[in-house]
């Protein structure tokens, strides 16, 4: 960190280095020596959260984050993080179109906007901030389709129908964001082995409904 972001004034005292089980455990707040924890289902404490998803592939610059950290001095902020998870390497090697997952070369890292609260009453205002910072985000990241990390399942980019009848057009416009050109090989795929449509969700993928005989 001394050598690659000297700015930042980093010291050995400001990290703590875990392996990815001990990370799993840092950002639920838990110990990070009691991976057992883990083993517990049932939430010991309420609280509620909302992530928003985005990819970065132009530098953003020194000056631009402090407008960004503007949002950070908010009220509303509080208890609210964003995570820059860097990509490249292993990740970039893999073709977009090898699996499902596509957001690979050209990638320099994703964000997570995560709103994290524990009192009921504070839903709407944490969800509002967080929709305002990730519409301000809108000029750093990637456009055409603004792309989004579907384990994150952010129903705010679009959901299907409450009655199980799916749009592809409406499924379209989530779908290329978490999968790009790789949505329409898995609606291929979902036609196929579940035509009805039987398993589904708020942004499942959708069947092709038959042509219809004139």
């Amino acid at each position: 960190m001394q050598e690659s972001f000297p700015e930042l004034s980093v010291v050995r005292e400001d990290c703590t280095e875990m392996s990815w089980i001990q990370s799993v455990l840092y950002f639920q707040g838990f110990p990070i020596e009691s991976p057992e924890l883990l083993l517990n289902r049932t939430q010991p404490f309420s609280a509620y959260f909302k992530g928003k998803s985005d990819y970065v592939k132009k530098p953003i610059s020194e000056y631009e984050f402090k407008g960004i950290w503007r949002f950070f001095y908010e009220p509303e902020a509080e208890g609210s993080d964003i995570v820059l998870i860097p990509y490249g390497g292993r990740m970039a090697e893999i073709s977009e179109s090898a699996i499902p997952f596509p957001h690979r070369a050209g990638n320099l890292y994703k964000i997570l906007y995560a709103g994290n609260w524990q009192e009921a009453q504070n839903t709407d205002k944490i969800i509002s901030w967080l929709r305002r910072f990730y519409s301000y985000m809108a000029r750093h990241v990637s456009k055409s389709p603004r792309e989004a990390f579907v384990n994150y399942r952010d129903l705010d980019i679009g959901v299907n129908n409450n009655k199980g009848k799916i749009s592809y057009a409406r499924a379209s416009i989530w779908g290329r964001k978490y999968f790009k050109n790789n949505f329409d090989r898995l609606v291929r795929v979902k036609t196929a082995v579940d035509p009805k449509n039987f398993f589904r969700n708020e942004q499942s993928i959708p069947p092709r409904r038959p042509k219809k005989n004139n």
